[in-house]
């Protein structure tokens, strides 16, 4: 079996790819904080995998991806202990094989290039990656493979966040749409100017990036929050939640 590691700003996942069936059969995922995820490590991590039958010898190859670089060692002691095996960190000489090429490879994290070599590797047209995760991202890429820019503004869990800590009275809420653009309650109000000032947000990237380039492109939304905003589900070509992991496998192959 291959197992995916995408260490992002909140969480780490894991996941299993298994050759044989050609899918991804077990996925978790850990707080990245350094105190909570050393403690998880040693006791949830190796529970999980007991509970589903998945014994450590099963795991040949280790994939590893990080936009967190403090907590590489703490993941890579972890694989080395307990699978036996070293996890191949993705960096950017890794790119050098693939046919999707960043102009600066250093700038670039490593989940957006996940992203876009799987859906380029799907698709193999221009195609925009809309990721959903404690930032937003829109990551472009032409018809030749050439990652034509990337846009970051803050995600969806974080924007709510803001206002619940800068603020005195403003509750948490929950990311749901609502019916109404329009609040009734500040708990609605504020669902309101969010979700759909961020579906707003996501339409009008997606046409600047057209009207820019001059391309029409395949539009992927990937990430644990892209089931949010259900009033786009016209403008995604496809919803894909393992994308990033997808391309970690990919990007991982072609350098074993």
């Amino acid at each position: 079996m291959f197992l995916a590691i995408d260490a992002g700003n909140s969480n780490v996942v894991f996941a299993l790819f298994d050759e044989e069936s050609g899918s991804w059969t077990n996925q978790f995922r850990l707080e990245t904080k350094t105190p909570k995820l050393i403690s998880q490590l040693s006791k949830k991590a190796p529970l999980y995998f007991l509970e589903h039958g998945i014994q450590p010898s099963q795991i040949q190859r280790i994939g590893f991806s990080s936009v967190v670089p403090e907590i590489n060692p703490i993941i890579d002691q972890f694989c080395e202990n307990y699978f036996g095996v070293k996890p191949y960190l993705i960096i950017p000489k890794s790119y050098s094989k693939l046919s999707v090429k960043p102009v600066r490879p250093n700038e670039i994290g490593t989940d957006l290039m996940c992203n876009v070599v799987a859906a380029y590797s799907r698709f193999q047209k221009p195609v925009i990656v809309v990721d959903f995760g404690t930032a937003l991202t829109f990551t472009a890429v032409d018809e030749n493979g050439n990652i034509l820019g990337v846009n970051i503004v803050p995600g969806l869990q974080t924007a709510i966040r803001s206002l619940f800590t800068n603020t005195s009275k403003l509750p948490e809420v929950e990311l749901k749409l609502p019916e109404s653009a329009l609040g009734k309650n500040t708990i609605h109000a504020i669902q309101a100017g969010v979700l759909y000032g961020y579906t707003g947000l996501v339409k009008g990237m997606i046409e600047s990036i057209r009207q820019e380039t001059k391309k029409e492109f395949t539009i992927v939304a990937t990430g644990g929050l892209s089931s949010i905003l259900t009033n786009l589900k016209d403008i995604f070509d496809e919803v894909d939640k393992n994308l990033t992991l997808e391309g970690l496998r990919i990007i991982t192959e072609a350098n074993v």
